[in-house]
């Protein structure tokens, strides 16, 4: 009997040490590029072939951030991008509430054929119209123009938000529209002092989805976008790392830079936007 019990302690004790090397092993893979990159961000060395593959191994230096500022345009592509997201966010919260407060609250001919379409426009990825897109930009001049790429997102983010706040509005209970009615409060008053409170967990949501992904994206700035003054940071930061470049620790600090904003909206918003998905997908 207690050779068993010895037994079956010491496989415990394998089974745990087992489990511990694996979640060591997983961290390290996780943790390591990152930590990689962040010392790149802050090597002094030129390039990423010269330096070593033990982070902070080559020391601590500031330079490539004072190459960023001094002797490129990236205060530019930040502002770029920051414009072009905030009026992407702004845009898309404003259209996607109003619209699936209507689809919400109202009964009208082809009610469902309209939700389905803009399900069914959901399915299809977004490279397949980019040829339509470039047409469409070219013929309106909204090439090198970054309103051109408001529009494109803002478009974008339509038919899936406007579900996604849609199935959050319908948790909402009419009664409370028709109080606010019979109160004399008309269909504009009631949505912005009713309904956008209540509310207010999917609009940060998102507002920090339809923000986050103008920022990084690579793809449509690099088609619409040709002049460095009206460049976004991703097609700006790639600059370094392309045709014959290899400054690869400059791409790093600009990379390291870019992620900030990303960390500032998962510490502030990261309760509301638990709440909001969480609270959309009880009738998505």
């Amino acid at each position: 009997m207690e050779t068993n019990v010895k037994g079956g302690n010491t496989k415990k004790l394998v089974f745990k040490i087992f489990v511990v090397v694996i979640l060591t092993i997983c961290c390290f893979a996780v943790l390591y590029p990152i930590v990689y990159t962040i010392s790149t961000a802050f090597s002094p060395k030129a390039t990423d072939a010269a330096s070593s593959i033990v982070p902070f191994a080559d020391g601590f230096s500031t330079l490539q951030f004072e190459k960023l500022f001094f002797e490129n345009d990236y205060l530019k592509w930040v502002l770029n991008s920051f414009i072009v997201a905030i009026c992407t966010s702004l845009f898309t919260l404003m259209i996607c509430s109003l619209s699936a407060y209507v689809f919400s609250r109202f009964k009208f001919a082809f009610r469902k054929t309209m939700m389905i379409s803009m399900l069914i426009l959901q399915v299809f990825p977004s490279f397949v119209g980019m040829i339509a897109i470039y047409v469409i930009c070219n013929r309106f001049n909204l090439m090198d123009n970054l309103f051109g790429l408001v529009l494109i997102y803002t478009a974008g983010n339509i038919p899936y938000n406007t579900w996604l706040v849609k199935s959050y509005l319908d948790t909402i209970p009419k009664a409370l529209d028709e109080a606010a009615r019979i109160d004399g409060a008309g269909h504009f008053r009631i949505f912005f002092t009713v309904i956008m409170p209540i509310a207010r967990p999917i609009m940060v949501f998102l507002m920090i989805t339809s923000f986050t992904g103008p920022w990084m994206d690579y793809i449509y700035p690099k088609m619409i976008l040709s002049s460095s003054e009206k460049m976004t940071l991703a097609v700006g930061i790639m600059k370094f790392i392309e045709d014959t470049q290899n400054r690869f620790t400059l791409f790093a600090a600009g990379a390291l830079l870019v992620s900030v904003p990303f960390v500032i909206f998962f510490v502030l918003g990261q309760k509301s936007m638990t709440t909001g998905l969480g609270a959309a997908a009880v009738k998505g």
